[in-house]
């Protein structure tokens, strides 16, 4: 169970900084600034610390797995990949929540002509890249995972695609910010920031509550679009995508990896539960499940492990995946305001790009230094926030 700090706060309340948003990037966020030594920290929360896209996610580390090209964006998740077995032992030494980091690698099964002709056009540029990949046959990927389909043709097995436990990795950086004395505060959307000349004064909720801070951090995700900068938009476009999911409930792991087809995926916990995922829809906000979605969803697994058909739906949920025009995370200084960084849009790799997320937000903030990733995903690519570009 998470246990969430609440915090009561007055009409105006100030802090060093305020990170508006405590999903995972918000919490990251904050982690990596109080390591830092930034003093009062706050976080202010529109519902449920970490629950909304954090808690609906799958919790897959695997930036190979769907990859095409080798580009910034795929650098950027590789390297915050490359993190998490320091990022998770770190976290079970500060809170002593265990995250579930699983290095079984993960599985991407070819069961058509086209899969085929896909995984192979993959295997060859990572190969070629030299990345870890490894391409196998039908009778190999049986010997790996005996529960797969019959008919699988070949796969490709990347053994640095991994996972976590999501919603326990919400539960441990909720639980440092105990610890260190980070607040949170619940049930608070913030509608709009202040503005005088240049520079943010305060962000001002809905109830009319007012909380200042030297340095503000949008990290609000699907809802980056509502905050207004005085009486105008910020400028950063974020639109919902739905993700419905669903989990099969089993006492024994029938399953070791993460395992793929190009229409979907299982992830295996360490407890037995298999969830299957996920679909991509411009729905709004409307966080809901709907039959034709769980219907796809169990096509899609079965499609992989038939005996999943057996195994009754012991969960289905749905989640607001944050989006912007061109699919790529939205990192960096908003040009209106000197002191407003915002971390929004990182749409299906939230759990995967925390880690380096919060990192380079950190040092931005503190340090005033400015990774080549956070100059490749700046806000100021966008026409709508005045850069001139």
């Amino acid at each position: 169970m998470i246990v969430v700090l609440v915090m009561a706060f007055a009409k105006a309340n100030s802090a060093d900084i305020l990170i508006i948003g405590a999903g995972v990037i918000g919490l990251s966020i904050a982690r990596e600034l109080r390591k830092k030594g930034v003093g009062k920290i706050t976080l202010v929360e529109r519902g449920r610390p970490g629950h909304e896209a954090s808690h609906a996610a799958a919790g897959m580390l695997a930036p190979q797995s769907e990859a095409d090209r080798m580009d910034d964006f795929f650098d950027f998740c590789s390297k915050s990949r490359d993190l998490y077995p320091k990022f998770a032992a770190e976290l079970a030494e500060e809170t002593g929540v265990d995250i579930e980091l699983d290095r079984n690698g993960t599985l991407y099964l070819g069961f058509t002509d086209e899969d085929v002709e896909e995984m192979r056009r993959r295997f060859d540029w990572q190969r070629s890249a030299g990345l870890a990949v490894e391409r196998l046959t039908a009778k190999e990927c049986a010997s790996l995972e005996p529960s797969i389909a019959e008919n699988v043709r070949e796969a490709l097995y990347f053994p640095n695609d991994w996972q976590v436990e999501n919603r326990k990795l919400i539960e441990a950086l909720i639980e440092f910010a105990r610890r260190n004395e980070i607040e949170i505060v619940e049930n608070a959307p913030i509608e709009t920031l202040s503005i005088t000349g240049n520079k943010i004064m305060c962000a001002e909720s809905a109830d009319g509550r007012s909380f200042s801070a030297d340095r503000f951090v949008l990290a609000t995700g699907a809802w980056t679009s509502f905050i207004k900068i005085g009486e105008l938009p910020s400028g950063v476009e974020v639109k919902p995508i739905r993700g419905q999911m669903i989990c099969f409930s089993q006492r024994e792991r029938l399953f070791r990896r993460v395992i793929y087809s190009p229409r979907g995926y299982i992830v295996p916990r360490v407890d037995g539960r298999v969830l299957a995922g996920a679909t991509a829809e411009d729905a709004g906000f409307d966080a809901v499940t709907t039959s034709e979605g769980i219907d796809a969803l169990c096509n899609a697994a079965f499609e992989i492990a038939p005996g999943l058909s057996q195994l009754d739906i012991a969960e289905q949920w749905a989640g607001l995946r944050p989006f912007a025009a061109d699919g790529l995370p939205v990192i960096g200084r908003i040009q209106q305001a000197e002191n407003l960084f915002i971390a929004t849009a990182h749409y299906r790799n939230g759990i995967l790009l925390a880690p380096l997320t919060g990192k380079l937000v950190a040092d931005a903030i503190v340090e005033d230094h400015i990774s080549s990733f956070l100059t490749s995903f700046s806000p100021r690519r966008f026409h709508a926030v005045g850069s001139g570009q």
